[in-house]
């Protein structure tokens, strides 16, 4: 009898555990935060402008090993934003001090060295207490290697679905080109 009850304890607590994490996932919606941005001009931009397209969303920085990625997101771009792609990319001056420009001298870096269209925002902070609550959420929504919450450096990418369901986080490393099938996978799903 004791096994049995035993098996029975841990069929509850599984059970308990798997309801917790479904709910989870059901409220992983970027959408559900009701954000208002602030682009790289300083004008508000509704997240939710943004339902029903996949979404990469990328700290960069000017003066980063990793800024040539750049390159690859604006391809990525280029190739699929008729299909329903977007890039919100965020500077970000967290990482070696990499970003110490102004939004102006960012915007003409990107648009001068990169021919950058994809939406670029006000720069942000991704981690400590004034972490932007967009990654707040990512960063809970899809913790990085070993479970850890906090962005490790420049470029760190996270694959939002059409629902705006956080899909997957890249680290910097990762390149812009490699990812290409997972956004080409979300962009022909329903």
């Amino acid at each position: 009898m004791f096994k049995n009850m035993y098996y029975f304890v841990l069929f509850i607590l599984f059970s308990i555990l798997f309801y917790q994490l479904e709910g989870k996932e059901m409220n992983q919606s970027i959408y559900s935060l009701n954000l208002t941005l602030t682009d790289i001009d300083k004008k508000p931009v509704k997240l939710t402008e943004f339902k029903g397209k996949v979404l990469l969303i990328v700290n960069v920085a000017s003066k980063c090993g990793f800024t040539p990625q750049y390159e690859g997101l604006e391809k990525l771009y280029r190739k699929y934003k008729e299909k329903g792609f977007e890039i919100l990319a965020f500077p970000c001056n967290q990482f070696g001090n990499q970003e110490p420009g102004t939004n102006e001298e960012i915007k003409n870096f990107c648009s001068t060295n990169y021919n950058v269209t994809f939406r670029l925002f006000d720069k942000i902070e991704v981690n400590g207490p004034n972490t932007h609550p967009l990654y707040k959420f990512l960063k809970e929504a899809k913790p990085g290697l070993m479970g850890t919450k906090d962005i490790k450096w420049n470029f760190t990418k996270f694959l939002i679905d059409k629902n705006g369901n956080v899909i997957d986080r890249f680290a910097p490393q990762t390149t812009p080109e490699s990812i290409e099938k997972e956004i080409e996978k979300l962009l022909n799903s329903k």
